[in-house]
């Protein structure tokens, strides 16, 4: 599967940016997804999870309540929508797929990604 990310960009705190993840070349619909992101001269951290059939989700504690993970209707697209954004969410941003199991907060768990996008939070 490609994925494709999109939706980054410069924004001041407090705004709010929707990230988008299209899928290609097979159906999205039998991955779990996810997003993670890496800020200059730090390890791609895990952001948010949604499970295969969509009814999991799993935030890291630094966006909980702020981001939310989600599915098109059309199911090749994940979503993630920020909100009351801070310059510490400042980073590119990556969609991940995964067929298999495993800790979905570990990077390496995750077999397909896209390109990143970058989400850049002025204060």
């Amino acid at each position: 599967v490609q994925l494709q990310a999109s939706g980054g960009g410069l924004v001041q705190a407090g705004d709010s940016l929707r990230l988008s993840c299209t899928a290609s070349g097979h159906s999205f619909s039998s991955y779990s997804k996810a997003w993670f992101r890496q800020a200059p001269g730090k390890e791609r951290e895990f952001v948010a999870f949604l499970s295969v059939s969509g009814g999991r989700t799993s935030y890291a504690d630094s966006v909980k309540g702020r981001f939310t993970i989600s599915r098109g209707n059309a199911k090749n697209t994940v979503y993630l929508q920020m909100n009351s954004l801070v310059p510490e969410d400042t980073a590119v941003y990556y969609c991940a797929a995964q067929s298999g199991g495993g800790d979905y907060s570990n990077s390496r768990n995750w077999g397909y990604w896209g390109q990143g996008t970058q989400v850049t939070v002025s204060s």
